[in-house]
């Protein structure tokens, strides 16, 4: 087992993966930009350096410095929480040059998931059905045009490289190809580094579910169920539960041999999630595989009574899963809101310092933050600063616990979407379990302020 992990990211990951190596015996390094050197992250690590000023360019995502820092520091693993640099095969490639242990999958089967397009042909090669679309990115007009004629309209443009609604763009006629195609070309390039794209066929309010698997070196890979993540807003996740209202035993039992069967078929060890779309008619497609840790992860821990981190770290050293697919069961249902500093009308970030910070615990309540009474939310970064998760015997009493913990919390100085989540716990197709990627669409937002930017960096 480890000695001493560095955790290459910040806040309320850096404080969960913190937790789990204390549990573990294991010391910690904090790593952190000038804008950090306050927050608790930096607090409960047993040492900590700093790595650059406040832009994740000269920070977060300095390879360098987070090399040099698990160097000077001793540490013989890095985990990379999610975000930032947790999916970046470079990284894991310098942590195996330098001789240190990059908690997450080997290289080449990140940059294999990582590049979509490769991603969905090696998961149709392992039998997981995929969206009709390119064979492949799409580098001009005339081909685009040819797909989508293929496949019928509506179509979605999708970046190769990155994720999170970056260098994506619906297409419903062919007037309208050109500039999308231009369009996201240029986002993916500014985001991602490749400017590639591929199309495939959009569905219009499908489900978005994920299956977690967990793999370890030894052969043996378990799926942990699946999780509900319809509910978002340009590609954002908001709101994540387990188990999916509209899975049956039986097809979450297909789905899950169908996951395992696709992460072994790519030699996946360590943690990762399937994603897929859902339609109407109950049909699943390959959407991406995303190679880290994942936000939502706790509403699966809830079900599981699996710690997800501490797995993660046992199988990068080299230790078996230590448990197998007949011991993993599910008990009650979790549901997780994430809270972002963030006006809940028009989605415009709110950093600033927060004057007052409280959050009821209580039955079936966990609370992941970083947040605290006079801490600063910064511009720089994402802007969730807590997720809320509650679990109960079902999901009604989920849904009960999760509504009185969001009205009885308190958060003075910022704005936050805690009123945005009351909403959508209080529609009657979100209680009925009713839900598709279209459901936000209902709440009428006002256009987001020119030049207010974005911070989705670390989500």
């Amino acid at each position: 087992m480890f000695k001493k992990i560095l955790i290459a990211n910040r806040g309320e990951i850096a404080l969960r993966v913190i937790v789990a190596c204390r549990e573990l015996g294991i010391k910690t390094v904090a790593v952190y930009s000038e804008a950090d050197e306050n927050s608790l992250h930096v607090r409960f690590a047993d040492e900590d350096v700093c790595i650059g000023p406040p832009r994740s360019a000269d920070s977060y995502l300095n390879v360098p410095a987070i090399i040099s820092a698990a160097e000077i520091t001793g540490a013989d693993a890095i985990h990379p929480g999610y975000g930032f640099l947790s999916e970046s095969a470079y990284l894991a490639e310098v942590c195996e040059a330098c001789h240190i242990r990059f908690i997450g999958p080997d290289p080449a089967v990140i940059k294999l998931m990582g590049d979509k397009s490769r991603a969905k042909r090696a998961m149709k090669k392992a039998g997981v059905p995929m969206l009709p679309g390119s064979d492949g990115p799409v580098d001009g007009e005339e081909k685009a045009l040819k797909v989508a004629w293929d496949i019928g309209y509506p179509v979605i443009i999708k970046a190769v490289a990155g994720g999170g609604g970056r260098g994506m763009r619906i297409v419903k006629s062919p007037a309208e190809m050109g500039n999308a195609l231009r369009t996201a070309q240029r986002e993916a390039e500014a985001a991602f580094g490749v400017g590639d794209v591929y199309i495939e066929k959009y569905l219009v309010a499908p489900r978005h579910i994920e299956f977690q698997v967990l793999g370890d070196h030894h052969g043996n890979v378990v799926h942990l169920g699946e999780r509900e993540c319809s509910i978002q807003r340009r590609h954002q996740k908001l709101v994540e539960e387990s188990p999916s209202p509209a899975l049956s035993d039986k097809v979450r039992r297909k789905m899950g041999h169908l996951v395992v069967d696709a992460a072994k078929a790519v030699q996946y060890t360590n943690a990762g999630t399937f994603e897929f779309l859902m339609d109407t008619d109950g049909k699943f497609y390959f959407m991406e595989a995303n190679t880290r840790l994942q936000v939502e992860h706790p509403v699966t821990e809830m079900v599981t009574g699996i710690d997800i981190v501490k797995e993660q770290i046992r199988i990068a050293a080299g230790e078996r899963l230590s448990f197998k697919q007949s011991e993993v069961t599910f008990t009650g249902h979790s549901i997780e809101c994430r809270i972002n500093a963030e006006d809940p009308e028009t989605f415009t970030p709110s950093p600033g310092v927060i004057h007052a910070w409280s959050v009821p615990g209580g039955p079936g309540v966990r609370i992941d933050t970083f947040a605290h009474s006079e801490c600063t939310v910064s511009p720089y970064y994402d802007s969730m600063i807590a997720k809320i998760i509650c679990h109960g015997r079902d999901r009604h009493e989920a849904i009960a616990r999760m509504r009185r913990t969001l009205e009885m919390t308190v958060v003075e100085g910022i704005k936050t979407t805690v009123p945005m989540h009351l909403k959508i716990l209080a529609e009657p197709d979100f209680t009925a379990g009713k839900l598709s990627t279209a459901f936000m669409d209902r709440f009428v937002v006002a256009p987001k302020p020119a030049g207010s930017g974005s911070l989705a960096e670390a989500s």
